[in-house]
């Protein structure tokens, strides 16, 4: 017995935690550095972001210990109790209740904090998706019931996401469904007509909308409105420009000075790439590496068509993240509220991604465990 205790504790992927846990420690700096001018002046405190952040960071360790020790049975039973809370937290944003934030109705207030449902929601779908694929492998390739329920499904959630509007959340869940899609085996007919449905649908919804079109304008060529739409991007660019190899130093940013919008969240990575410089952007890109390689592996260790879909979609969620932040930042995306996992301040993405990090350990600690036993 206290072989095979032992067996279960060393069998989980230390080093997919180890990462996870310097890039949290690396976000928490970042947090402090990027946003202590505008607490000092908003709240009288300069560590009043990096508080919570912290105290963010505390529960999300907490949920990833718990996710990471849960049964797998109990696990595969959350996929309809999730969605379904998922789908009336999204509802209840666009309610009395929602917390409406810059013409935004993307938060559920509870006591001191605000909630984002959509973080939540990317993981409920994937657990919707997972069981979807992997017990219907039968009817993947038949469009009345291997296409038609999962896109509808996640129809429904982008819809309630477009009306708060939140079109960038909208675009990632769709993305999880195109990713989730081609690795269960959906026809590539049936992708590519999706694929074209979807250009069509944001073409559409970008040029009724005057903001969305002029936010695409702007990101065509972000110099020739600097001063209004495409302000955010600029300065994004300036602190990147002016990094160097080495940085300005930890602290030492001008951007984060009232000048670079919404520096400790979205837009984080602008500050490591300026008091940081190349060096910092690949340590970076170093750390965040090994977590998609270890997440991505662990996916690809499972024995259990289930367990492979699951620790796909997870390692999706955390790699589109990283992906479509970056892009945003750099200017080779449309600016959207993207966040950077681990990194960017908010206690929902933040924890969602801690979620994400405890179901991998899930499965790497029971793959591990399978291996062992087929060994003996």
């Amino acid at each position: 017995m206290a072989d095979k205790r032992q067996n279960t504790t060393i069998s989980m992927d230390w080093m997919l935690l180890i990462a996870v846990l310097c890039v949290l420690a690396f976000g928490l700096i970042m947090v402090l550095s990027s946003s202590g001018i505008m607490a000092e002046r908003n709240f009288g405190s300069k560590y009043h972001f990096f508080q919570r952040q912290l105290m963010f960071a505390g529960i999300g360790l907490v949920v990833m210990s718990i996710s990471a020790m849960l049964p797998k049975r109990f696990i595969y039973k959350l996929h309809y109790p999730l969605l379904g809370m998922s789908i009336c937290a999204l509802i209840i944003t666009l309610s009395p209740l929602g917390v409406k934030v810059n013409g935004a109705s993307r938060w559920i207030s509870i006591g001191p904090f605000s909630v984002q449902p959509m973080e939540f929601a990317k993981i409920s779908l994937v657990l919707y998706l997972s069981y979807f694929f992997s017990t219907k492998q039968e009817l993947v390739k038949t469009f009345s019931k291997g296409v038609i329920p999962p896109f509808l499904i996640t129809a429904f959630l982008c819809a309630l996401l477009l009306i708060q509007p939140d079109f960038g959340g909208a675009a990632v869940l769709a993305a999880l469904l195109f990713f989730m899609c081609w690795y269960g085996g959906t026809r590539p007919l049936y992708l590519a007509g999706s694929g074209v449905l979807a250009l069509c649908a944001g073409y559409m919804l970008i040029v009724q909308s005057p903001y969305r079109f002029r936010r695409l304008l702007a990101f065509l060529d972000p110099f020739k409105d600097a001063d209004s739409i495409s302000y955010q991007l600029v300065q994004s660019l300036y602190a990147f420009g002016s990094g160097g190899f080495s940085g300005q130093g930890l602290g030492a940013g001008k951007q984060k000075l009232f000048y670079l919008p919404e520096a400790h969240n979205d837009f984080i990575m602008a500050v490591v790439g300026e008091e940081l410089g190349f060096v910092g952007m690949s340590l970076f890109f170093l750390l965040m590496g090994i977590v998609l390689f270890r997440a991505f592996s662990i996916s690809y260790k499972q024995i259990e068509l289930r367990d492979k879909f699951i620790t796909f979609g997870l390692a999706l969620i955390i790699s589109l993240g990283a992906v479509l932040n970056l892009a945003v930042v750099m200017g080779a995306a449309p600016p959207k509220g993207i966040a950077m996992p681990f990194m960017s301040y908010g206690g929902s993405n933040l924890i969602a991604m801690m979620l994400c990090t405890g179901l991998l350990l899930n499965f790497s600690r029971s793959q591990e465990e399978r291996e062992g036993r087929g060994r003996k």
